[in-house]
């Protein structure tokens, strides 16, 4: 195989993979990643808290796949060639151990993102990637001869044979730039995977109350998500909001993330299940005061807050509990309505929905089908997952398959 330059834009999780998988195809090509910033794979540091989300263990890739609002049908090829559990066999072979957590997320068992950091580093160093920081590509320009020249940020010049555009989607100007001069259609980037702020009084005094099992919906659309969720300084989070935000992305944005959102605290019980519930708890503990007797599992202090807002005062027992309470208490428990006016971004994951255009990608090899030799891989494109690990899968497995791409080597098994 003859050699090539091959120029990888963009040092994160895909880029790296990518270049990794590259150089070990074909040892000859010369590989190289550009990062515009101080710091390579900054989104794998701060990510899951700073112990980084490597992958989820859901090892079938059609299921895996439902995991993505954007890229849904795209990925399940992909994610068939290479899946989580190559990315568990791909970081052990290199001494990175992965646990699971009980909701399925997978963490290095040193629960620290530096251990990851360190493993693409070293293993890209290792296949002789050429690491350069602080050098962005502001041009690009596609040559006579099918090649690129690359105007960099301190206005020198590159050229490549191979071209890699791997720029995440949050910081993804530039590449979505130089996407577009080379053709491409690119999806308007909006936020997907945030949280709501929320400024009714009743949550004021419950930041950090978790709810295991929510339903919360938005009326007027089909958004439904179901999920834990935990109440914050802000409003709303947790997995059921985060989950909704990425379904909803473009939805929500359209609102101007202004709109009202409902919750079941509820979701396993019918309206007359609750109410027999509490028609129970009436006969049992006929004495015992409303507000201190919450129907699992709605945290204590969230139960007193909805026993207020349902217009029950501080010193009703149960045996004097109105219907016409007993009903507005059941209306709290299953449709309790939030005014949103706003968001937060996930710093953990900071994911937009957005990007090039998925029909113009071969996602057998993740090359350009409009202009040769140029490639794709992770968030710069239209494909993005929900929280809990989907989109580090989606950048090593999009980088993996344009890695041996780029190395003109069709992939067998995971190296």
């Amino acid at each position: 195989m003859a050699k090539k330059q091959i120029a990888i834009v963009g040092g994160g999780a895909a880029g790296f993979f990518a270049a990794i998988a590259c150089a070990r195809a074909n040892p000859a090509n010369e590989v190289s990643i550009y990062e515009r910033s101080s710091e390579f794979l900054t989104k794998v540091k701060i990510s899951g808290g700073g112990r980084c989300n490597v992958t989820h263990a859901c090892f079938d890739p059609r299921t895996l796949s439902e995991h993505y609002p954007r890229g849904e049908r795209a990925l399940i090829s992909p994610l068939h060639r290479f899946s989580p559990s190559d990315t568990v066999a791909w970081f052990e072979a290199r001494g990175v151990r992965l646990k699971t957590e009980p909701d399925g997320r997978m963490f290095p068992v040193t629960d620290s993102s530096r251990t990851i950091i360190d493993c693409l580093i070293g293993e890209a160093k290792g296949a002789g990637v050429r690491l350069f920081l602080r050098k962005g590509i502001e041009r690009t320009r596609l040559t006579d001869q099918g090649t690129f020249e690359l105007s960099l940020s301190n206005a020198s010049i590159i050229s490549c044979d191979r071209l890699l555009l791997a720029t995440g989607g949050s910081r993804a100007v530039i590449g979505a730039q130089i996407a577009q001069a080379l053709g491409h259609a690119v999806v308007p980037p909006v936020p997907s995977l945030f949280s709501l702020h929320v400024s009714a009084a009743s949550l004021r005094s419950l930041p950090g109350v978790s709810i295991p099992d929510v339903e919360v919906s938005v009326p007027g659309t089909k958004l439904r998500e179901r999920g834990p969720m935990l109440i914050t300084h802000n409003g709303v989070s947790g997995p059921a909001v985060l989950r909704l935000s990425a379904w909803g992305a473009r939805i929500l944005h359209g609102l101007d993330y202004r709109f009202r959102l409902r919750v079941n605290l509820l979701p396993e019980f019918s309206e007359d299940a609750i109410r027999t519930q509490l028609q129970l708890f009436r006969e049992s503990n006929p004495n015992r005061l409303v507000i201190n007797s919450p129907l699992a599992p709605v945290p204590a202090r969230l139960w007193e807050q909805l026993a207020l807002t349902a217009g029950i005062d501080r010193a009703t027992r149960w045996t004097t509990l109105a219907r016409a309470e007993a009903r507005a208490l059941v209306r709290q428990l299953t449709h309790t309505e939030l005014e949103v006016n706003g968001k937060s971004l996930n710093k953990e994951e900071f994911v937009t929905c957005g990007g090039v255009a998925l029909r113009e990608i071969n996602f057998k090899t993740m090359e350009s089908r409009i202009t040769p030799h140029l490639y794709f891989a992770g968030e710069l494109l239209d494909l993005d997952g929900v929280t809990g690990g989907f989109n580090f899968q989606a950048a090593w497995t999009t980088g993996w398959i344009a890695g041996h791409a780029m190395a003109d080597r069709e992939p067998g098994a995971p190296l």
